[in-house]
């Protein structure tokens, strides 16, 4: 639940309830800051703000790690037959594809 008071202030009061873990780290970064609870909530928005609709690092590094585990570092077929058979794929594209036809046109 937000209150809110003071509306007509350029600064506006508001009212949040946190759990005391969130109030200790509150707490413990406006010490090490040197700064007023008021202007770390205030940074903090902003910076998540300006992240909403991008990846955080961590899910940026859990998707890396996918993306490993799915693409194979290296083929098990040797590089001649994958090169061979590229090869004979485009040389069969090139000349018009099937000799044969598949069933009759109208």
């Amino acid at each position: 639940m937000i209150w809110q008071y003071g509306k007509s202030m350029a600064a506006i009061k508001v009212t949040f309830t946190l759990d005391q873990a969130t109030v200790n780290r509150l707490q413990d970064a406006a010490e090490r800051l040197s700064k007023p609870k008021s202007e770390v909530i205030r940074e903090a928005i902003l910076e998540f703000h300006e992240r909403i609709g991008r990846l955080s690092e961590r899910e940026r590094l859990a998707m890396l790690r996918a993306l490993d585990e799915f693409i194979p570092k290296k083929s098990p077929r040797p590089q001649a037959e994958v090169e061979r058979e590229l090869a004979e794929l485009r040389e069969a594209r090139r000349s018009g594809g099937r000799r044969t036809t598949t069933g009759t046109r109208k």
